[in-house]
């Protein structure tokens, strides 16, 4: 397994994509503001808002300052509005509990709010060079195709995934974090899920995938996401008339952003329950 780790270290050495969460000055903040951005959405569509979020909020303490409203409103159109509350959760306990900087430790990272098992290994990965089993989707088909011959993985990491995952870091921390970055570049650019370019992959020589043919998936029916008519649609419409009144917006103007009334009550609930949203007296709403 470890005749992977030249070609694919190589190949990230000459192609990996120039991102400013990847500089070397890059701080652990900044790295953890961009794995919460960056979950469920394009490079394309992080990088501005990534740029504004900094040039607003340059450290924990400076986000932890800031109302929660704010994060929401400066969160803009990036989706999954409710990262944005957890990331101004994370930043409050950064300041409360390790005296403003981002904590290096995987179960100190773990622990902050809106942190999971991948955020945490990413960070403490990527930020603080150290040697962790790092699995996002990218990642996950990437060792599928090439060590197990299946186009897509299963919807949930198995313990077999994080086996393989973890026999393949190498023992070096610093290049183990660096193997991290390189495999999940490598599948967010050349071993895509739609269109592989197997023609430009490193180790396409080495895949069991390509080796026995490109077998189609035979598990689940993998689903499109739909957003047209959905409740995620209705609390977007929503949540950006919120976020663009400086003052409480009245029941009635809500209204007239979405028509079913019955899915429009709902998920203006739903926001209220999520704490993106406040009910205030008089019947109007604002952000948090």
């Amino acid at each position: 397994m470890s005749a992977l780790h030249e070609p694919v270290l190589s190949w990230y050495d000459a192609h990996a994509r120039d991102l400013p969460w990847r500089e070397p000055s890059a701080s652990p903040w900044a790295v953890l503001v961009s794995e919460f951005m960056l979950q469920q959405t394009p490079v394309g569509r992080v990088l501005p808002i990534y740029e504004q979020w900094l040039d607003t909020w340059p450290s924990p303490a400076d986000l932890a300052a800031a109302s929660p409203g704010d994060a929401v409103r400066a969160w803009g159109r990036l989706g999954y509005p409710r990262r944005a509350l957890r990331l101004h959760q994370a930043a409050t306990a950064i300041v409360v509990h390790h005296d403003g900087q981002v904590p290096r430790s995987l179960a100190e990272l773990r622990a902050l709010p809106g942190i999971g098992d991948y955020t945490a290994a990413a960070v403490a990965s990527f930020a603080f060079g150290q040697r962790h089993v790092v699995l996002d989707i990218n990642v996950r088909r990437v060792l599928a195709r090439a060590l197990t011959g299946v186009e897509f993985p299963r919807q949930t990491p198995t313990k077999s995934e994080q086996g393989i995952a973890a026999d393949l870091l190498p023992d070096d921390p610093p290049t183990a974090a660096t193997w991290a970055v390189a495999v999940m570049e490598l599948g967010a650019t050349v071993c895509t899920s739609a269109s592989p370019k197997c023609a430009r992959c490193p180790i396409a020589g080495d895949c069991s995938w390509r080796r026995t043919g490109y077998p189609a998936h035979d598990g689940p029916p993998r689903r499109g996401q739909t957003y047209a008519g959905t409740d995620r649609q209705c609390r977007g419409r929503l949540l950006g008339l919120l976020r663009e009144s400086t003052t409480p917006v009245p029941k009635d103007t809500l209204n007239a952003v979405w028509k079913p009334q019955e899915q429009r009550d709902r998920c203006l609930a739903s926001l209220v329950d999520d704490g993106l949203a406040i009910a205030l007296p008089g019947d109007s709403y604002s952000l948090p």
